[in-house]
């Protein structure tokens, strides 16, 4: 994400409308990231093992090159070994109304943050559960506050994916987005188009490829273009992957900055995860380090995580059988800040 800093900061130095423009481009990363996790379903893309998990229908089964995903998922193998940061006391009743229909109420009080209630709703058909192409996947979700997250996911055909993404702030919007992404047997590529405005004469595209080069190695690219009336500006990220039998290897690199990260699985039970990140427009580099630990006699799982800036974290998961709920404590103390959070949850359903 390295690329959306630099050019958030090139639409900073455009003046009056390039701050209006910042503040729309700021809350987009939030909202590409939820459409990550909608357009990662039912498993993760490059995942280098695919015994563990269930076919989908972009694998190929039949000796020739993989598809390689989403530029996005390349470095998820290692971001989902890192805990979540939680704070204050959390809620979360699921209830599920039909095989496809779910709805979630949040209570969130917290001493950092104004306390919220958000209601979450989502209408979902994996691949594996769906034999129609042009099913959809409707995520919507509203806080206490009026602001409201829509995403969207249609499959126009066998290969091709249309996205859309809406974000308002109370009664304001601030991001609409819409994506098209073409897998084809052994590559990806897709375009996005943001924050489309013809009266202030503003966008941000963004184009990504990545394209299997043998059954281990994926290289690829991605091109962020944003046109306003201040100046215009676009940022070329080049990116590769390596994959062995147990471990990933993934970098990023381009005018904004570098991200490295390298996932290891040691065995059915721990996986780590290494992260560096080095931004040129905020001249900052951060180093971190995670695992997993699951537990699955106990029905625990325990992530947790260290990082350059002496920030220490972790977050246990303990499933509460037979009830259908899983408690969830965590805590993070920064050593350098002098701070620490707490945080425990109950997620029912």
């Amino acid at each position: 994400m390295l690329h959306f800093c630099a050019v958030a900061d090139l639409i900073k130095r455009g003046g009056r409308s390039g701050r209006k423009q910042e503040c729309l481009f700021r809350p987009l990363l939030v909202s590409m990231g939820s459409v990550l996790a909608l357009s990662s379903r039912p498993g993760r893309q490059n995942s280098p093992f695919p015994q563990d998990r269930p076919h989908s229908r972009w694998d190929r089964r039949d000796g020739r090159l993989p598809n390689p995903g989403s530029f996005d998922g390349l470095h998820r193998n290692c971001k989902d070994v890192f805990p979540q940061q939680t704070e204050g006391v959390k809620l979360i009743v699921n209830k599920t109304l039909s095989s496809f229909f779910k709805v979630s109420h949040t209570f969130h009080l917290s001493a950092v943050a104004p306390s919220n209630y958000r209601f979450h709703v989502s209408y979902l058909q994996s691949d594996t559960d769906s034999k129609e192409l042009d099913s959809p996947m409707l995520i919507g979700e509203m806080d206490s506050s009026g602001s409201l997250n829509a995403h969207s996911l249609f499959h126009l055909s066998e290969r091709i994916r249309a996205k859309a993404v809406f974000q308002t702030q109370q009664s304001q919007f601030v991001t609409w987005q819409f994506e098209t992404e073409y897998r084809g047997r052994d590559f990806t590529a897709a375009v996005t188009l943001a924050n489309l405005d013809i009266l202030r004469e503003s966008v941000i595209m963004v184009a990504h490829f990545l394209q299997s080069v043998s059954s281990q190695l994926v290289l690829g690219g991605e091109l962020v273009y944003h046109r306003g009336r201040a100046e215009e500006g676009g940022i070329l990220t080049l990116a590769g992957q390596y994959s062995g039998p147990n471990w990933v290897a993934t970098l990023n690199a381009g005018k904004g900055g570098a991200h490295a990260s390298y996932y290891h699985r040691a065995n059915k039970q721990i996986q780590v995860g290494v992260e560096f990140e080095a931004s040129t427009r905020t001249q900052e580099t951060t180093f971190s380090f995670g695992y997993q630990m699951d537990l699955p006699e106990a029905n625990m799982v325990f992530r947790g995580m260290l990082d350059s800036r002496c920030i220490i974290g972790g977050v246990l998961e303990k499933r509460l059988s037979p009830l259908p709920a899983t408690l969830i404590m965590g805590a993070f103390v920064n050593h350098r800040g002098d701070k620490l959070q707490c945080g425990l949850g109950v997620n029912v359903g």
